[in-house]
């Protein structure tokens, strides 16, 4: 795999990146058993050095090279300042990943990064990283892992909108941006529900006299399509708190939309790792991110090539399904729920 390689030997892959907790190990673990039952020859990589538990079966290890108690112990650097000092020597020792990569020539790659996000976001190693491994005829996608119960809060969500398009700008590379965690979406609240109609309930359980009038927000009701395709975030800022405390906590939201409307970059894809037809989704959006779609490692059908070609593979009816199996409905009017209280 060196500089001045024939396309012949381009290898394809996906760079699997998102904050701590998000379920990158998870997703390179069920992603390398769903490949490996089609009949693709997967190697995970692991790149995060303070990956000590790694449930798949890993290739290339970059324990091997350096690990983040060792830099804590002998550097006397704390997690964040370890994980950087990690990437960057992993950067200056391009010839060990090389060498390591060389044995599983022909082979499909995950690579598990970090969870540590201003890697992605703003500072230089892995992105420089990643720009060698293209040099070294890798076509990769990366993979964006965010928790989808995010969906639940409208000022996470767009905080969330934030970092993935930080993220796909820094990064240069093609990008999949995944809800993961789909089938515990509502673990923390319901679809829809804002921030205010909590706090109104929390108030109305508390004995507290709230009036259901300027400061009320009435429920969203979004499907789960509106998020995965990022919809008109106007009606997202609107269900924010209206309170006046929240005044300049608006403002800012409402500019933070306007940029990531200008952008108009983000989507995602809803995954549940559990769940094979999920599974299939992402794989399919991340081959044809990298290219591996139109490549001859698989038999594949005129159909399904001019499909991926012109993106005639619409998300919709997956994500309806997706919405009917983990979203619960909701029956009662918010008014009946508080009355309930």
């Amino acid at each position: 795999m060196s500089e001045g390689s024939k396309g012949s030997s381009l290898a394809f892959g996906q760079v699997v990146i998102g904050p701590p907790g998000s379920g990158k190990t998870t997703y390179c673990h069920g992603m390398q058993e769903f490949m490996g039952r089609i009949g693709r020859k997967v190697t995970v990589v692991n790149l995060d050095p303070a990956n000590e538990a790694m449930p798949y079966q890993c290739a290339v290890d970059i324990a091997e090279l350096i690990t983040l108690p060792d830099v804590m112990e002998n550097l006397k650097l704390g997690p964040n300042g370890g994980l950087i000092y990690c990437m960057e020597y992993l950067e200056a020792n391009f010839d060990w990943l090389q060498e390591k990569l060389a044995a599983f020539r022909g082979h499909y790659y995950l690579f598990d990064c970090p969870g540590q996000v201003e890697l992605y976001t703003h500072h230089d190693a892995l992105k420089n990283v990643f720009a060698q491994l293209a040099k070294w005829n890798f076509r990769l996608a990366a993979v964006h892992l965010v928790d989808s119960h995010y969906c639940t809060d409208p000022g996470k969500f767009i905080s969330v909108l934030c970092t993935s398009l930080s993220t796909m700008l820094h990064v240069e590379l093609p990008h999949v941006n995944v809800l993961s965690k789909m089938d515990l979406i509502e673990q923390y609240g319901k679809l829809g529900k804002s921030l205010c109609e909590r706090d109104t309930w929390n108030w109305a359980a508390s004995g507290v006299n709230y009036l259901f009038g300027a400061s009320w927000c009435s429920p969203a009701a979004f499907n789960l399509d509106y998020y995965t395709e990022v919809l008109d975030l106007s009606y997202l800022v609107d269900h924010l708190a209206s309170d006046p405390f929240f005044r300049n906590y608006r403002r800012l939201n409402e500019k933070l939309v306007e940029v990531i409307e200008d952008y108009s970059l983000v989507s995602f894809v809803p995954l549940n790792v559990q769940d094979k037809e999920s599974m299939r989704q992402v794989m399919q959006a991340v081959d044809k991110a990298n290219g591996y779609s139109f490549g001859d490692q698989e038999h594949r059908s005129l159909e399904a090539l001019m499909s991926a070609a012109v993106g005639a593979d619409f998300h919709f009816a997956s994500t309806l399904a997706v919405q009917e199996r983990y979203v619960q409905s909701q029956d009662k009017a918010v008014e009946e729920e508080v009355m309930d209280l």
